[in-house]
């Protein structure tokens, strides 16, 4: 799969996983596992990129003792998903049309 097109499916799942409720690094893996296999540093590049890119804040709290980073997803990060699913509409057309078979006129 093209590098570019992976990345930016990777990024929409991860805001997808984040988006009814504030999240952490473990729960996001294991919320993805049945659609994708996703590594800790992959996840927390990702993670990185979107609270850059202001889709995403994070906050740290303690649970069970320890430091956990909270992710919560932002109106930036919403109107994202929503793009997403806009665009995956014209990615379906097309590939309606590549896996088309029947006439080579």
């Amino acid at each position: 799969m093209d590098i570019q097109l992976k990345r930016g499916l990777l990024d929409v799942c991860v805001l997808a996983a984040s988006k009814d409720e504030d999240s952490y690094g473990y729960k996001i893996i294991k919320d993805l596992k049945p659609y994708i296999e996703l590594s800790e540093s992959t996840l927390y590049t990702i993670l990185t990129r979107l609270e850059t890119a202001r889709m995403l804040t994070v906050r740290t709290a303690e649970h069970d003792g320890r430091l956990r980073k909270y992710y919560r997803i932002t109106e930036s990060g919403l109107r994202r998903i929503e793009e997403f699913k806009n665009e995956w509409k014209e990615v379906i057309m097309i590939y309606q049309f590549v896996a088309k078979e029947g006439s080579h006129e």
